[in-house]
């Protein structure tokens, strides 16, 4: 799976991007929402994991951006906060997520969501 993690902490970028390269997932990193945008906008991916605050563009703006184009307004997202998982669910943007997940990320929840998008890429692959 070819994953853009989009992050401007510089140890989680880190962190996720050899917990998926391990796992044999191909990763790309982004450090801010603008950054993210313009690599979505380049090459295709099978899931953004985006963070929801940060400088220069934050994690809603770029979902709403992600949302809008064609080429990426169906793509699984992952949006991942220190804010928590309830506290993201009063969002009005909270239907464009795909998962959700509260930071610190753990690694057994991270890993049961990507194998959910799998499940789902291979059934819709199948029909």
């Amino acid at each position: 799976m070819k994953i853009l993690i989009v992050d401007d902490k510089q140890t989680v970028l880190s962190s996720l991007t050899a917990l998926l390269e391990n796992a044999g997932h191909c990763v790309v990193t982004a450090s801010n929402g603008l950054d993210g945008f313009e690599k979505a906008q380049s090459q295709p991916f099978d899931l953004f994991v985006i963070d929801h605050l940060m400088p220069v563009m934050n994690g809603l703006v770029l979902v709403k951006n992600l949302r809008q184009h064609l080429d990426t307004q169906h793509a699984p997202i992952l949006f991942m906060s220190t804010q928590g998982v309830e506290s993201l669910k009063a969002l009005p943007e909270y239907p464009m997520f795909t998962f959700s997940i509260a930071k610190p990320i753990d690694e057994q929840e991270l890993f049961f969501v990507i194998n959910q998008l799998s499940i789902q890429n291979s059934q819709s692959q199948s029909l």
